[in-house]
């Protein structure tokens, strides 16, 4: 079992720069495969990226590559979404999902956190 808890989450200027952390329960979470989705107002959860176990293997929906970084600490079993050049369609809210494997870019995770709120004003 693994329990997932996001934070970081707030407002900012479009330009400005947020890091979202996903703090894990249990001992597995080295193991784990760590994705972070959104989901806007009126609109479908979307992929955002993911990190292998390792960290080695990374993935990011285009609409964020360049601008977000994800990464990991399996020594705190926490792990980490840095945003920078906000923009307003950037707002949603972020969770972070683990599973055993799968570097894909679908939503098939079997723990999620409960989400944090990232608002980009323009």
């Amino acid at each position: 079992q693994v329990q997932l808890v996001e934070s970081g989450g707030g407002l900012v200027q479009a330009g400005g720069s947020l890091r979202l952390s996903c703090a894990a329960s249990g001992r597995t979470f080295s193991t784990k495969v760590i994705g972070w989705f959104r989901q806007a107002p009126g609109k479908e959860r979307e992929f955002v990226a993911l990190t292998s176990w390792s960290g080695s293997t990374t993935n990011y929906a285009d609409s964020v590559k360049g601008r977000f970084t994800i990464s990991r600490d399996n020594a705190k079993n926490t792990a980490y979404l840095q945003m920078n050049s906000l923009k307003p369609e950037d707002t949603a809210v972020y969770y972070c999902a683990a599973r055993n494997f799968g570097a894909t870019m679908d939503d098939r995770y079997d723990y999620w956190g409960r989400g944090t709120q990232v608002t980009v004003s323009s």
